[in-house]
Parts: structure tokens; C-alpha cells; sequence
């Protein structure tokens, strides 16, 4: 893809279904919604009450940083950059920290399990996440950024 020269299609198909399939089995199995900043707030304890028992919720936040290091072990390793500085990073966690607050989940919560269950609080949130990205690029580009 010319406009595009370090997209990797493939890949980035394989991932989505590897989520999607991990979002089905814990539904299907657990009987619980996939939703990241649950299952993250539940591990912390910071939520009394979440989606999964502590122990799944532990298991499920484990398994995501365990997860890419195990690709970057499988394929030779992964680059990662960062273009913003250690405080605009922080900054920026905190705000989508308080945005799932906010907003009742996550993009994982609201866009995969939500939209497949046909939320209609779901379609709502992914649509405003959705706008707000398209919003901010396009505001980047605008001011002469490089998003």
C-alpha cells in the first residue's frame, strides 16, 4: 500500500481476530464481558465489584503484556517509539483512565463485547470514541503535527 508503506494488513487482521476470539471464549465460558479497564480496575482493586472474580481479572491483565512479549520473542522482537515525553504519557493515561470511568468502559468493553451484544449505550460510546480519534487527527494535521 503506497500511502501507507509500514502497514502490515495481515497482521493487523490476525490481531483483531485474535481479540475478537478472546473476547467470544471469555463470554461464552465465563459468562463475562471482556471489557479492559474493568477487568484492570477489578485486578487493582479498585473496583469492589467487576466483571470477573479478582483471580480472572488478575489472569486476563497478566496475560496482556505476557502476550506481546511472547510475540516479540516468536518474531524476533518488536520495535516500540514513543514521541511524547514521560509526562504527556502519564497525562495522557490518566485522561483515558477517567474517560472509561466516564463513559462506562472501555473502547475493548464498548467496541468488541458492546457491539456485538448490540448495545445500544455501546454503539453510542464506540461512535463517540470513534469521532473524538477522527477529531483529533484531523486537528493535529491541522496544527502541524505528525499524528
Amino acid at each position: 500500500m503506497p500511502e501507507y508503506p509500514h502497514a502490515v494488513p495481515l497482521e493487523g487482521f490476525l490481531g483483531g481476530l485474535l481479540v475478537g476470539l478472546a473476547a467470544a471464549l471469555m463470554l461464552l465460558v465465563g459468562g463475562r464481558i471482556a471489557g479492559v479497564s474493568g477487568l484492570a480496575a477489578r485486578a487493582l482493586g479498585l473496583s469492589p465489584a467487576g466483571p470477573a472474580d479478582r483471580g480472572t481479572a488478575l489472569a486476563f491483565v497478566a496475560g496482556l503484556p505476557l502476550g506481546a512479549l511472547a510475540v516479540a520473542q516468536s518474531s524476533g522482537g518488536l520495535a516500540a517509539t514513543y514521541p511524547a515525553d514521560l509526562a504527556t504519557l502519564v497525562l495522557g493515561g490518566l485522561l483515558v483512565g477517567y474517560g472509561t470511568r466516564l463513559g462506562s468502559g472501555c473502547t475493548s468493553g464498548h467496541g468488541i463485547c458492546g457491539l456485538a451484544r448490540l448495545s445500544r449505550r455501546s454503539v453510542v460510546a464506540t461512535l463517540t470514541f470513534m469521532a473524538t480519534g477522527i477529531l483529533t487527527v484531523a486537528l493535529s494535521h491541522l496544527l502541524g503535527a505528525n499524528a
